[in-house]
């Protein structure tokens, strides 16, 4: 892409969000979109002072009318829309209801960002990417995320999601069947849109656990304090860890690589990865997306 380009971030103040909003910057304009106006001055500011260009716009994620009103703010800049990154994301310790009643760990991590991204697919140019971060505790398979205690997707349907209810025999952990089953949602809604929509690509990404991202803010402060200065320096390190710097330029390179393909899944490393058998299957992909839009439908 042109360095003119300009390329939207959601939750980019913190954790992975801010490094990737950064490493975003070297290759044009910066759209940052989150809830808190003040921390979005922030990181504009600090793209601006190393000769970037950045444009705040709020939105809050877990509001689907917010997600859609920020959509029409971003397409009314008259930028040259490159692509779309949906970082942001919540695994709340504590469970909490989004502006429309729904879970809102669903409703911020997979409602609010379906919401925006098929607001803005109008006006993004052929080929432009959007690239989802995902997560692959969503896979009941996999090994570092059932050590960690997770289960996989606990998806009964969406409805069902948006009151907070989920298969039964999963996580034990706080919040952490809301979490998978929202993270299986982005994954879903990457595959089923990169058929739908040739015209532009759909990615994911599964940064690798990250200790300094800012995902665990509901944790207390000395579990905070070691996951960023302690373990964040050495996770690169660690097969299936990685920490923001690393995983924005990982994410960053599948953005705007333009020989990056559409349908694709990568890994900490840029690797291309499987997700769990259930979200592979394009008539789930498609299910999970046809409820999700039944349910966006019902609010204005």
């Amino acid at each position: 892409m042109t360095p003119s380009a300009a390329w939207i971030i959601t939750g980019p103040t913190a954790g992975i969000g801010r490094r990737t909003a950064l490493e975003l910057a070297t290759h044009g304009t910066v759209v940052l979109a989150g809830r808190n106006r003040a921390k979005l001055d922030d990181v504009a500011q600090e793209i601006r002072a190393r000769g970037g260009h950045a444009v705040p716009v709020v939105a809050d994620l877990s509001d689907v009318t917010s997600a859609r009103r920020a959509a029409g703010e971003i397409a009314a800049l008259g930028l040259p829309l490159a692509g779309l990154v949906n970082n942001a994301g919540i695994m709340a310790m504590r469970p909490f209801t989004s502006a429309q009643g729904w879970d809102g760990v669903f409703a911020t991590d997979h409602l609010g960002p379906f919401a925006l991204t098929e607001s803005l697919i109008p006006h993004l140019p052929d080929g432009a990417n959007v690239v989802f971060v995902v997560s692959a505790v969503e896979d009941p398979e996999r090994k570092p995320a059932v050590t960690a205690g997770f289960r996989g997707s606990r998806y009964i349907s969406a409805e069902a999601s948006a009151r907070g209810e989920w298969l039964p025999g999963g996580s034990k952990l706080p919040g952490g069947d809301a979490y998978a089953t929202s993270k299986q949602g982005n994954l879903a809604t990457v595959l089923a849109f990169a058929r739908e929509t040739p015209r532009l690509r759909f990615n994911a990404v599964e940064p690798g656990f990250s200790p300094g991202s800012d995902l665990g803010r509901d944790a207390n402060i000395a579990l905070r304090v070691l996951s960023k200065y302690v373990l964040s320096p050495i996770a690169p390190m660690i097969k299936y860890w990685s920490n923001p710097k690393t995983a924005g330029r990982v994410i960053t390179t599948v953005l705007t690589d333009p020989a990056t393909g559409t349908g694709g899944y990568y890994d900490e490393n840029g690797r291309t990865m499987r997700g769990s058998t259930q979200v592979s299957d394009p008539a789930f992909q498609d299910r999970y997306v046809a409820e999700t839009r039944v349910l966006l439908n019902g609010v204005g």
